[in-house]
């Protein structure tokens, strides 16, 4: 859990002192228009709290009362953690008092920190919805005859500073695979994997999610380190209950940017993941 501050005249205020975090889920709404990024953050809140959204990570500061809970929350998409242009915050329901204390931006991580306070006896349910505009630029292809990375550097040029990223590129398909954690040669824990969310923001970082048979879905968060002739790469790493692992990511593209293919096999000394996954022809 990623630490955040809360202001020091709130902290000396709180009797009562119950941190938590969740995950939103992925939306299966198809109403969002296009190019629009949304998460409808629902919670039940008794008394007092402050919410710090972050990426698709809502994290739950108790000031009074009983840790609030996830009511049904959902995105379309992570919110992006660099500058990104058009940020919207609406309260969809409230009982008693939300507000927006602070918006995205550098100096909280581009989070976005609500506080709420409900002075009504039991649970009040509260539902704030985030919005933005999503990157629209696509990630120029090599050129034919002097293949360049993103940023304009020949990839064999001799002497270069490395691969760097300058763009944001979405990707949302429908496809199968599967993800196994071998132990000592054995398959072990093997995870079927559905629909793949790819985003990558435009300093590099990757998140890659796939809906899996599970009510959580199997992410990875990591670093682009190189694009070529429609293959990405990455560094990525989990968490996750099944695959707490870092290791090496390739994805596939086709020529209109959509992911096609899946595959990362990582070893942390005595487990290995294999995971591979593949597009459907019918896309989201």
């Amino acid at each position: 859990m990623r630490l955040w501050v809360i202001t020091a005249a709130l902290v000396a205020a709180a009797p009562i002192w119950g941190d938590s975090q969740f995950r939103v889920r992925q939306t299966t709404r198809n109403d969002i228009p296009p190019g629009k990024g949304q998460c409808d953050i629902r919670l039940q809140v008794d008394n007092e709290a402050e919410i710090r959204f972050h990426r698709d990570v809502v994290m739950i500061h108790t000031i009074s009362g009983r840790d609030p809970f996830d009511d049904g929350s959902e995105c379309n998409a992570p919110m992006p953690d660099r500058d990104f242009a058009g940020f919207n915050f609406e309260v969809m329901d409230s009982r008693n008092e939300i507000r927006l204390v602070d918006p995205p931006n550098f100096r909280n991580d581009f989070s976005a920190v609500v506080h709420i306070r409900d002075t009504a006896s039991g649970l009040g349910r509260y539902h704030f919805r985030i919005s933005w505009a999503l990157g629209t630029d696509a990630a120029p292809r090599p050129e034919p005859d002097r293949p360049r990375d993103f940023d304009g550097r020949r990839p064999d040029r001799p002497g270069g500073d490395g691969f760097a990223w300058n763009n944001t590129v979405h990707s949302a398909m429908r496809g199968r695979g599967e993800a196994a954690m071998e132990r000592a040669g054995d398959r072990g824990d093997v995870v079927p994997l559905d629909d793949v969310t790819v985003d990558v923001d435009r300093g590099g970082k990757i998140l890659v999610s796939f809906r899996s048979g599970r009510s959580a879905p199997v992410t990875f968060e990591g670093r682009v380190t190189a694009w070529e002739n429609g293959v990405m790469r990455a560094n990525v790493g989990t968490m996750e209950r099944f695959f707490r692992v870092n290791g090496p990511m390739t994805l596939n593209y086709d020529r209109g940017q959509n992911v096609v293919h899946v595959e990362m096999e990582a070893f942390d000394g005595q487990h290995r993941l294999r995971l591979h996954w593949d597009a459907s022809r019918d896309r989201r």
